[in-house]
């Protein structure tokens, strides 16, 4: 069942995985506006609305993201496979990205105090920063999920 000498279903595998990975770098950095950086992770329906055009975005840029890799390599993907990889990824994306369940799940680790890393301090003059704990989890969450949605993808 999981013989594949050719190893067609690991280039396949790769393939995807790239293909998402760069569309995640590119969503959350380029294509993500200002405002849904800065309201996603806001308690209530503007926080959510946010977060919901963000992870809109994000999976339309992995759908070109893939669509280019398909057109230049050839390869073919399983329809049904693509949309659950993508709506694992949609999913994921838009609970890290809430903030608060994160948050949740690094304390409930005992990675609270990882989680504060760097993040400004109350009544302090501190810049924020990509280099915060924060930040760290998320991306690592954010790859994580990449991993299995691109499983899925390439099934």
């Amino acid at each position: 069942m999981f013989a594949d000498p050719t190893g067609a279903h690991a280039a396949t595998f790769a393939a995807v995985f790239v293909a998402l990975y760069v569309a995640h770098q590119v969503a959350d950095h380029w294509v993500q506006t200002q405002h849904q950086a800065d309201c996603k992770g806001q308690p209530g329906w503007p926080g959510r609305i946010a977060c919901a055009a963000h992870v809109a975005t994000y999976t339309l840029t992995a759908v070109v993201a893939l669509a280019a890799m398909l057109l230049a390599t050839g390869l073919r993907l399983d329809p049904w496979g693509v949309a659950v990889g993508l709506t694992i990824s949609a999913v994921s994306h838009y609970i890290a990205d809430r903030r608060t369940p994160l948050k949740r799940i690094a304390t409930a680790l005992g990675a609270a105090q990882f989680h504060a890393l760097g993040a400004p301090r109350p009544d302090r003059d501190d810049n924020p920063s990509l280099g915060t704990g924060a930040y760290a989890l998320d991306q690592s969450w954010h790859i994580a999920f990449l991993f299995v949605a691109a499983l899925f993808c390439a099934v």
